[in-house]
């Protein structure tokens, strides 16, 4: 039987002064010797004729979830009694379903890339045997390479039900964002609420690099699109009230409040209470604090929910979480927390950073994010294009890399991780050019997209 979690576990505290609302923040900061990176990796199962993964049925994701539980010390997760089983946990890690059954690990919080690495091939290599029994290959890439809306079966989690009736009210690709995409993300620990702030600001300004950088999703129901990253395009007409680059945090001196205010005014999906859902879409969490809902004032728990609903660029909870690159094939599939532990995690580097950027506005820094899902690095940001500043950061991260100075088995440090993502920026490339080299002269498109797209190929 799964074990239940349901937000009320949490804290069933009402949420009685606007400090409360600021403690989650300020509880959350850590000394620098208890850092750690979590990884989050998302991912397509697909079978040979390019289909999605249903959730259920022989070969669905609950049957891999099931088998992964009973052979592999998983622990099996449900939201209610007797509910469908949704997440997997163990020493510190999960797996989780978006809506369209992409299938996520999310890391343990480890040390540094090379542990990271370590996690994910393992991950990959418990999933084997199950995936070559039923002829399934894991893609690493930023939005699904064949399959229309139609054709996925939705997760049958509380709040995706609800997200499918709202979201599309907020933005027209707002259930591709659910069905269709997949991301690698990375979350990091913060200091002080100052510090937490100043990495906040800097990898927001620095998200549409991120974004061109790892561009990894050329394909739209089997072909080209004509744009480096269709995942990145979607966002920019999902729901423009939860997403972005919250410009309110920009400013040199911005403190925890200001994320919160912006959090307070972004409508809401729902919440719990007893098991049961209250769907209280389009009312603010502001309202909800102040004027309660059929009855109900908000929770530390609502809270802390809501703020999980938020889905700008960079997100503030209780770690500093990084959002803006498609998934990735398994040979650049750690260069993302590796790029951003170089960067955050080393006081040269983030200084170096802030100094790169320090003059940059919300409004170029904005008009350059519409740009990226469509030309890469080839996007234009004063005059030039994103390449060199590209290179720039990576030698930034690559600093901070070298100083941390955490080595593998056979003696690199993590720098090794930025390899391949270094060869593609020097020549002003992103992983969707090398997806596309050659593709138009493929006879049988849909499996070579599968054969370049393979995570067990080691693509």
């Amino acid at each position: 039987m799964a074990n239940v979690v349901t937000a009320d576990h949490l804290s069933d505290k009402p949420i009685t002064s606007y400090d409360e609302l600021l403690s989650l923040f300020h509880e959350s900061v850590k000394p620098k010797e208890r850092f750690r990176v979590g990884a989050e990796m998302e991912k397509f199962g697909v079978f040979a004729s390019g289909d999605p993964l249903p959730y259920e049925g022989e070969a669905g994701v609950l049957a891999i979830m099931n088998e992964l539980a009973a052979t592999k010390g998983w622990k099996a997760e449900a939201e209610f009694e007797g509910g469908p089983v949704l997440a997997l946990l163990r020493d510190g890690a999960s797996i989780t379903l978006e809506p369209g059954s992409q299938f996520e690990l999310s890391g343990a919080p480890l040390t540094h890339a090379h542990e990271i690495c370590a996690e994910f091939r393992g991950h990959l290599a418990e999933l084997a045997p199950f995936s070559e029994k039923h002829g399934i290959k894991w893609l690493g890439l930023g939005f699904h390479p064949f399959a229309t809306r139609e054709e996925f079966t939705m997760v049958p989690k509380q709040r995706y039900a609800i997200m499918r009736e709202y979201l599309p009210t907020r933005g027209g690709l707002a259930l591709d964002m659910m069905l269709r995409t997949a991301t690698v993300q990375a979350n990091y620990d913060y200091l002080s609420e100052d510090d937490a702030m100043h990495k906040l600001r800097v990898a927001l300004k620095l998200s549409p690099l991120t974004t061109a950088m790892f561009a990894n999703s050329p394909f739209v129901e089997g072909k080209p699109f004509g744009g480096k990253s269709m995942r990145a395009k979607v966002w920019l007409d999902t729901d423009p009230d939860r997403s972005g680059l919250v410009p309110m945090v920009w400013k040199k001196n911005s403190k925890f409040v200001d994320y919160v205010e912006w959090a307070l005014d972004v409508p809401m999906f729902m919440f719990k209470r007893d098991g049961k859902k209250f769907a209280n879409t389009g009312q603010s969490f502001r309202s909800f604090w102040k004027s309660g809902y059929q009855g109900h004032k908000p929770t530390m728990s609502d809270w802390k929910t809501h703020l999980n609903t938020l889905f700008p660029e960079v997100r503030l909870k209780n770690t500093i979480e990084v959002r803006g690159a498609d998934s990735q094939g398994a040979k650049l599939a750690c260069a993302l927390p590796a790029l951003w532990t170089g960067i955050l995690y080393d006081k040269q580097a983030l200084a170096e950073a802030d100094a790169l950027t320090a003059d940059w506005t919300y409004d170029e820094v904005n008009a350059t994010r519409k740009e990226v899902w469509n030309k890469g690095l080839g996007a234009r940001f004063r005059g030039a294009t994103l390449q060199p500043i590209a290179e720039k950061v990576l030698t930034l991260a690559a600093g901070g890399l070298e100083r941390r100075a955490f080595l593998s088995p056979s003696g690199k440090d993590e720098r090794a991780h930025l390899t391949r993502l270094e060869e593609l920026v020097a020549k002003g490339e992103t992983p969707a050019d090398r997806l596309l080299d050659g593709i138009e002269h493929v006879r049988d498109m849909r499996a070579e997209i599968i054969a370049r797209c393979d995570l067990g190929a080691g693509s």
